[in-house]
């Protein structure tokens, strides 16, 4: 090999080592896939990239999360959607994260109060703070342990509803109905 030769292979393989791997640039990015059961609508959103917020498609889950009821959009609390992004990881789940309830206006939320029992007067929902969800070929209970391993915030589990709430409160938890 001469000179030349040898100056190229070392510039190619020592910019290798320099290009970050697949598995290293995901890290720098946090990604959503939701699915509105009530509106079947689905969004995929690359919401957090290289330490900052990417507000675009933060946009696009808050409208995802809406009360449909109301066709009202609300700010989610971004710690809401670390905390999925957190369990969906944690669970290592392939399929959309399935949205049961994001925001609820406080109209919305005294309508499913008198319809269930299992609704919070002040609920959490209506502060852009909470969601229940559920996600496909994942078990419940897994689903429920691994919110609770994480200690972010409130862990409702509602196995006859088919869905875990989760919220930023003070981590808390509770079983709907009670056994």
């Amino acid at each position: 090999m001469n000179r030349r030769d040898f100056l190229k292979t070392s510039l190619l393989f020592g910019s290798i080592a320099f290009i970050p791997s697949n598995s290293h640039a995901k890290r720098l990015e946090k990604k959503l896939s939701l699915y509105n059961i009530h509106t079947a609508e689905r969004v995929d959103a690359i919401y957090w990239a290289n330490g900052e917020y990417i507000y675009d498609e933060i946009a696009n889950l808050e409208y995802i999360l809406r009360d449909f009821r109301a066709q009202q959009i609300h700010p989610i609390d971004v710690s809401l959607y670390d905390y999925m992004h957190d369990i969906y990881s944690l669970v290592g789940a392939k399929k959309d994260i399935y949205i049961i309830s994001g925001y609820r206006s406080k109209r919305t939320n005294s309508l499913l109060r008198h319809a269930s029992r299992g609704v919070a007067k002040k609920s959490y929902h209506m502060q852009g703070k909470a969601v229940d969800i559920r996600i496909p070929g994942v078990r419940l209970s897994t689903l429920k342990y691994a919110a609770l391993s994480l200690r972010k915030g409130g862990v409702g589990y509602y196995p006859r509803s088919n869905f875990v709430h989760i919220d930023t409160g003070t981590p808390r938890y509770w079983r709907y109905p009670k056994r």
